[in-house]
């Protein structure tokens, strides 16, 4: 079972929709990350070398923000939008 930034990817799943399970990258992000990489996404996941599955971790983790760091921003992003609503505006 490959594991990729902190989430299992199911088994017996095409990696393009295998990718999707991982918060912050949908079915678009995932066909060009896979194209980056060069994996065919007709691929199963449970076909997967470990090689293959080191080059689209080193992907995600060098030009996506996902899981964790992409809940955190949004976080903030909510919460600031949200301080910027309740201040009293000036005129």
């Amino acid at each position: 079972m490959a594991r990729i930034a902190g989430v299992d990817l199911p088994r017996n799943k095409r990696l393009d929709i295998a990718l999707t399970y991982i918060y912050g990258i949908g079915r678009t992000t995932a066909l060009s990350i896979l194209d980056t990489v060069g994996i065919d996404w007709t691929k199963n996941t449970d076909v997967l070398s470990n090689e293959e599955v080191n080059l689209i971790r080193v992907e995600i983790e060098a030009n996506h923000k996902v899981e964790g760091d992409l809940r955190r921003d949004v976080t903030q992003n909510i919460k600031l939008s949200l301080i910027h609503i309740s201040e009293p505006t000036r005129r």
